[in-house]
């Protein structure tokens, strides 16, 4: 039953992609194995919503204001709340792009199926002012009445959450220790939140390439359920934070002249300055080859010596 409400989900993405934009929204998902407060179902919601309004459908319809808000402190099914952002998937992929990892979809299906409760948010627009995970934050914050109610909030490194009191995790490492010790240490009853990003982690293998978005996935949800905890996930895309942050882009190109002026092998890249460089030298190029031309027939016509008067021609 579960696999045909997620395969009937994508079917009507894929027709609902043709009346909107989709390069502008991405999916989300909540899943919750064993969440037992609220009635066991699978829903989808088609609405293009702001994150504003997928945390108060995550809180109200999700039943993460039983976690999340203090007036519920007695209300705790689950132990922990586990928001991760991805920056790989759009609305598209959802609806059927191959560019899609196949990886990444195949475990968000499966978590969608396989869940006591689960719901699918298609259409979420992203902010070009703001990351998702501090408006999701944010916006559990405003909507709880008395604030958040959790025992412990604790967030990756290259996640960007304004406000203090947050545990900061360093890697994956991090937070497979975080979760250890929290339910070792966590009283009965109490919820922790923990807030995830793609981008703070990096191959053991080889430490100059990240992780793919499953596998970190993969890795998170097996660190939680070795734990013990009772859990509710979250995942949410928002791959227009590089976009949204030049400063990303201009590392990167410090890194790579750096690297360069080390002596490095790597392949030299024309950039977008580079080509923009490029393509102004080929115009002023082209304009003095134009310009010597006219120059060049103005000096031929001005050279031909065309009498100003022809004789009339002699009659016999």
């Amino acid at each position: 039953m579960g696999f045909k409400i997620f395969v009937v989900a994508m079917m009507v993405g894929s027709i609902a992609a043709a009346q909107i934009s989709l390069a502008s929204t991405v999916p989300a998902f909540l899943w919750a194995p064993g969440f037992s407060s609220v009635e066991s179902k699978e829903s989808v919601n088609y609405q293009i919503m702001s994150p504003k309004d997928l945390a108060n459908s995550v809180l109200s319809q999700g039943g993460w204001s039983d976690l999340l808000c203090s007036e519920r402190k007695n209300e705790r099914p689950v132990d922990l709340a586990v928001v991760f952002v991805g920056r790989e998937l759009h609305s598209s992929d959802v609806a059927g792009n191959k560019h899609a990892d196949p990886a990444l979809l195949n475990l968000l299906k499966d978590s969608f199926t396989k869940s006591n409760f689960s719901m699918a948010f298609p259409y979420v627009a992203t902010s070009e002012e703001e990351t998702m995970e501090n408006l999701l934050v944010s916006s559990f914050k405003e909507a709880c009445a008395h604030g958040l109610g959790v025992a412990n909030v604790a967030f990756l490194e290259s996640c960007s959450i304004e406000g203090g009191g947050f545990q900061k995790l360093a890697n994956l490492h991090s937070v497979h220790d975080h979760l250890v010790k929290r339910m070792e240490k966590r009283t009965k009853g109490e919820t922790d939140l923990v807030v995830l990003c793609h981008g703070g982690f990096q191959s053991l293998k080889e430490l100059d390439q990240p992780f793919p978005e499953s596998e970190i996935l993969t890795e998170v949800m097996s660190s939680v359920e070795q734990s013990g905890a009772k859990y509710a996930a979250l995942y949410v895309s928002d791959p227009f934070k590089s976009i949204h942050y030049p400063g990303y882009r201009e590392l990167e190109r410090f890194l790579a002249d750096d690297t360069a002026k080390n002596g490095s092998a790597s392949p030299k890249v024309c950039d977008e300055v580079c080509q923009l460089k490029s393509s102004l030298l080929e115009g002023v190029l082209v304009g003095i080859v134009l310009l010597l031309i006219l120059v060049s027939g103005l000096c031929c016509m001005m050279g031909i010596d065309t009498p100003t008067r022809f004789e009339a021609p002699q009659e016999n």
